[in-house]
């Protein structure tokens, strides 16, 4: 604690000035005090600041509009959430000119698979270059709070979807896609997939491979880029929808790669996977989180929820209760080879690390410095 009497105190009410504003005090004198903390040094002083700031109707908001040209990328990231949701046409040239964005369509359908609402959202991203025109698009995945698992009133679970529990992920950045051949290529310099296509999901990798390409990616770009672990890739396929996919309660060939029903002379049976981005996204603009190809986390495989992680991190303890190798890594999403069953937000599958086959591929994870404030805006 400071001995200069006239400092404020970290829980002090300050109306702004010379001195540095302590991130918790509250700030007297309206507008006036809002920019006085916009203007501090302190990075969380201003992203507190930018909440305080709704409160004063269009002055507040040309405040937050003006916090997109912040030096600091958690502070755009904190106008971002506040204004996001609005729609008020002078926002968005703002987004466009200080903060990487892309625009997308949210649908949702009936309880028959039939379209019942369409929205437009837009998320923002980072563009990694990976060289040779090659990019790989990280998306912002804002922090929160979900319930993982299946409930017990869901027909369709599988007991080792249970027990449903509570668990808070922090933000960080998920690709927009899976791993792309072209994007794999790029990196490890080979091409492994039985289907090829420079937009085709890279497959037939393993586990150990695919950290492979993690690793390699990290050295190529300074960042520490990972698999998501088995919450991260809930979390962000849910998108903060609570249904068995983030469509709603079914899906069809229209919205998903995947098979119907498994008779292969159907006429919408696709027999291979699919260029990425050829189906809607998630509300947070994820893509192909539903079929197309598993897609491998990080933690290990354990045969229920008992005992795991809350706060979003990879499960490394522990093994399954079925004997034998403890090597079992963890497969999110579904496949274009099998039905919807298998495609649910919440189903759960895995495979040897050291295995790999036409099904199977990844996306990447990284988390940048972003504080843990943002996850309740």
């Amino acid at each position: 604690m400071s001995d200069n009497q006239n400092e404020p105190r970290e829980y002090d009410a300050v109306r702004g000035g010379q001195n540095s504003i302590p991130v918790n005090a509250a700030v007297l004198g309206g507008i006036p005090g809002v920019k006085s903390r916009l203007a501090s040094p302190i990075v969380e002083v201003r992203i507190a600041a930018l909440s305080e700031a709704l409160k004063y109707g269009e002055a507040g908001l040309d405040l937050i509009i003006q916090a997109l040209q912040d030096e600091s990328m958690q502070v755009k990231l904190a106008a971002y959430l506040l204004l996001k949701d609005r729609d008020d046409l002078k926002i968005k040239p703002q987004f466009q000119d200080y903060l990487s964005i892309f625009e997308f369509d949210v649908i949702t359908v009936d309880a028959y698979g039939k379209e019942n609402s369409r929205r437009k959202s837009f998320a923002h991203y980072f563009p990694e270059d990976l060289g040779n025109g090659v990019v790989l698009e990280m998306v912002y995945i804002p922090g929160g709070t979900f319930m993982m698992g299946s409930p017990n009133s869901d027909p369709t679970r599988y007991q080792r979807e249970t027990p449903q529990h509570q668990v808070t992920v922090p933000a960080f950045y998920a690709g927009k896609y899976p791993i792309t051949q072209a994007q794999w290529q790029a990196v490890m310099g080979n091409n492994p997939s039985r289907f090829k296509g420079e937009k085709l999901p890279v497959e037939t990798v393993s586990w150990n491979e695919a950290v492979e390409f993690c690793r390699k990616l990290s050295e190529k770009t300074g960042k520490i880029y990972r698999l998501l672990s088995e919450a991260e890739w809930e979390y962000a396929c849910r998108a903060r929808t609570t249904t068995r996919f983030y469509f709603g309660k079914r899906i069809t060939t229209d919205l998903v790669n995947y098979n119907e029903n498994f008779p292969y002379d159907r006429a919408d049976y696709r027999p291979q996977t699919m260029d990425v981005g050829s189906f809607p996204p998630n509300p947070f603009g994820l893509y192909d989180m539903h079929g197309q190809v598993w897609e491998w986390c990080s933690d290990k495989w354990h045969d229920y929820y008992d005992g795991a992680p809350t706060d979003g991190s990879s499960w490394e303890i522990g093994t399954h209760d079925y004997g034998g190798t403890d090597d079992y890594r963890m497969q999110r999403g579904g496949s274009w080879f099998l039905t919807a069953l298998d495609c649910r937000a919440a189903r759960r599958h895995y495979t040897s690390a050291g295995l790999s086959c036409r099904e199977e591929g990844f996306r990447v994870a990284v988390a940048l410095a972003v504080p843990s404030s943002l996850s309740s805006l």
